[in-house]
């Protein structure tokens, strides 16, 4: 709240009131008054009540980011009604829009029902289903569902507008036409945006979402701007039951546990649902691509590293080289000496310094982070410093025994040349088929049979998530960095580096070379 604001207890209630006395009109409340639960009562509290010295209010614009089925279309709804009957603006203008007519109709429907179930609203109101329009006599306003044709709403005098599932949008542009200058004749106009979790980051609602965060935390300061986000965040296990309560503050109210704990069976099976659970149901964003690999298979190589115990011992290197300009992996893998032991990862990441602050403004990754807690080093400058690394390679060279080190046969560089120069065996590694597809699956394979340990590395697990495969006829797959929403450089390297370990302690085939592999 501003030093200049004040909270309106009286027009808090107002507005509590008005939507209170308004009636249910689906599923077991049908027919019921519409008692806010208190989330969303302290949103109407807070958007009504706080206001300036003009007495208007504060906030202009309300983002509600929140789970689905946690009664957003109705709250929506129902602050669509008291902007155009009970908010004293004259000729009142409230629109409902959404990515398409369909959508934007699904809050006009409930508000229509609303209306005719509140005679006191009824008595004084015009319902045009056909035209998705309630007009009030009593102030000669209206609520209209706009078509999500851009070009015919510039002009409008919008005193409020319900924009749903802000996710939707595929362009800035509606949102743009409908929010910039158009309720500039209004004294308090109200821009109403209700969405879940999306699965595009170069997106208006990615923008508003992080918008929301930064004013949430502190980074940023809009006093125009209402933030609400129901979610859980990258740091929350998402596996853990009191965790789902963050993105779900009606759970046992509108929604019942046992539901959600179903779709979290299915999530658990699948990886296509696992997505689709944590976007929906716990307001995560998402990538819209399968993950090649399972979180929680990837997770079960989460078991501590003994660093000391791997120095002097054979291990195989897989080096995935950048442009200039980006990351550079290198990944040693230590082979089992014994049946009991497993395959275990030792990855590291290298960036220039100088683009660390762009990419942590530009994709919200925390790179800045990563390097300070030493799992990414930055070289000096804009450009990768292969000196840095190769020197870098020739001082694990003298605490690791290693035997090879494989390396993208069409992306060889002068770094790869003094790497032999320094005594290193440097393998040619294609990324076509031929080589990526049985070394892609043999990876794959001891993951899945919990045979690979990697200490939990967070750099090396967030490229794992953004693993995209790509699959010929004759189902050879190998893993895609164009279709991959993010960085995968670890994993490539890792992929390889597996390869020549196994291939040099004798197990070329895997069952996967003969069966196939299934991707969900």
């Amino acid at each position: 709240m501003l030093p200049t604001s004040h909270y309106d207890e009286g027009k808090a209630d107002r507005a509590v009131k008005f939507i209170e006395n308004l009636r249910h009109t689906k599923g077991k409340w049908a027919g019921k008054r519409f008692w806010l639960l208190p989330w969303q009562e302290q949103i109407i509290r807070d958007i009504f009540g706080i206001v300036g010295e003009d007495n208007c209010r504060q906030f202009r614009t309300a983002f509600i980011e929140i789970g689905k089925k946690n009664g957003k279309s109705e709250l929506a709804a129902a602050v669509a009604l008291y902007l155009l009957y009970a908010d004293n603006e004259p000729s009142a203008e409230v629109y409902g829009a959404a990515a398409d007519r369909g959508q934007a109709s699904i809050v006009f429907d409930v508000a229509n029902q609303m209306v005719k179930m509140t005679p006191a609203l009824m008595k004084r109101s015009k319902i045009m289903s056909a035209g998705k329009r309630i007009v009030n006599y009593s102030n000669q306003g209206f609520f209209q569902v706009l078509s999500a044709e851009v070009g015919t709403k510039h002009g409008l005098n919008v005193s409020g507008l319900v924009l749903d599932e802000v996710h939707a949008q595929k362009t800035r542009t509606l949102y743009d036409v409908l929010t910039k200058g158009s309720g500039d004749a209004r004294e308090q106009p109200l821009f109403f945006l209700i969405t879940t979790a999306g699965t595009e980051k170069e997106s208006i609602c990615y923008e508003l979402h992080t918008k929301a965060k930064d004013i949430l935390e502190g980074r940023k300061i809009d006093p125009t701007f209402y933030p609400v986000v129901f979610g859980l965040t990258d740091d929350d296990d998402w596996h853990d039951e009191a965790n789902w309560y963050k993105a779900n503050p009606s759970l046992g109210q509108t929604i019942q546990i046992d539901r959600v704990r179903d779709a979290y069976k299915e999530a658990l099976q699948n990886p296509a649902e696992e997505n689709v659970f944590k976007q929906l149901r716990l307001n995560m964003w998402v990538s819209s691509l399968t993950r090649f690999i399972p979180e929680q298979i990837y997770d079960q190589g989460n078991e501590p590293i003994d660093m000391d115990s791997l120095l002097g011992r054979e291990c195989y290197g897989g080096l995935d080289l950048s442009s200039t300009g980006d990351i550079t992996a290198l990944v040693l893998v230590f082979p089992p000496r014994t049946e009991e032991e497993k395959y275990i990862l030792l990855p590291f990441f290298w960036i220039p310094e100088d683009t660390i602050s762009i990419r942590v403004r530009r994709a919200s990754v925390p790179y800045d982070v990563w390097r300070a807690q030493g799992y990414l080093m930055a070289t000096e400058g804009n450009v990768v410093n292969y000196d840095f690394i190769e020197k870098f390679i020739e001082d694990l060279g003298i605490k690791y025994h290693i035997l090879e080190i494989a390396v993208d046969r069409w992306n060889a560089t002068m770094l790869t040349q003094h790497l032999m120069d320094d005594g290193f065996t440097m393998v040619p590694f294609g990324q076509g088929y031929k080589d990526m597809s049985p070394a892609t699956k043999e990876f794959y394979k001891l993951l899945m049979e919990a045979r690979i340990v990697h200490g939990g590395n967070p750099v090396l697990r967030w490229m794992s998530g953004n693993v995209v495969v790509e699959q010929d006829a004759a189902e050879n797959i190998k893993v895609t960095k164009a279709k991959s929403p993010e960085k995968i450089d670890g994993i490539v390297a890792a992929i390889m580096a597996v390869d020549r370990a196994v291939r040099n302690q004798g197990n070329c085939e895997s069952v996967y070379d003969n069966r196939g592999i299934i991707i969900l």
